[in-house]
């Protein structure tokens, strides 16, 4: 079974967590995300919180998004990313990881701290950006570095 393009693995794990991998060939690794991302989504209420949100009910969405589950989601969903992304054939530079890594980071402390802010889906989706942006900028330093310093060898 051919492997999908890197852009189609990235862009199918962002429609929804798993699919990446299942079109990888990928299928326990993939069912997996899938079922992940059902219970995180059942569990944390995410699409209600999507839906608030949307229609500018913020208060709402805080009140009904059970915290604790939600917080899972930032990690599985850049994990599935980077995962079916790694299999397609991307990722081989050094250091190609930390900015997602980053990302999930970022999207999970804006998680933690959207209770009191602007909502989860807002302040969850911009940490995840504003934590790529860091790792990007991470990335690149630790690069220029690595290619600066003297062979040890």
């Amino acid at each position: 079974m051919r492997k999908c393009s890197r852009a189609e693995a990235i862009l199918w794990s962002i429609a929804f967590p798993g699919f990446g991998q299942l079109l990888n060939g990928r299928y326990i690794k993939g069912l997996l995300l899938v079922a992940l991302e059902f219970v995180i989504n059942d569990r944390s209420s995410l699409n209600l919180l999507i839906k608030h949100s949307f229609q500018g009910d913020i208060a709402k969405a805080i009140a009904e998004t059970d915290y604790q589950w939600l917080m899972f989601y930032p990690c599985i969903y850049m994990f599935a990313i980077w995962d079916a992304y790694k299999d397609a054939g991307g990722g081989q530079t050094p250091y190609a990881v930390v900015p997602v890594v980053f990302g999930a980071y970022f999207g999970t402390i804006g998680v933690i701290y959207s209770e009191h802010l602007a909502g989860a889906m807002y302040l969850g989706l911009g940490g995840a950006f504003v934590g790529l942006a860091v790792g990007q900028l991470i990335k690149r330093i630790l690069t220029k570095r690595s290619l600066s310093s003297p062979d040890k060898s």
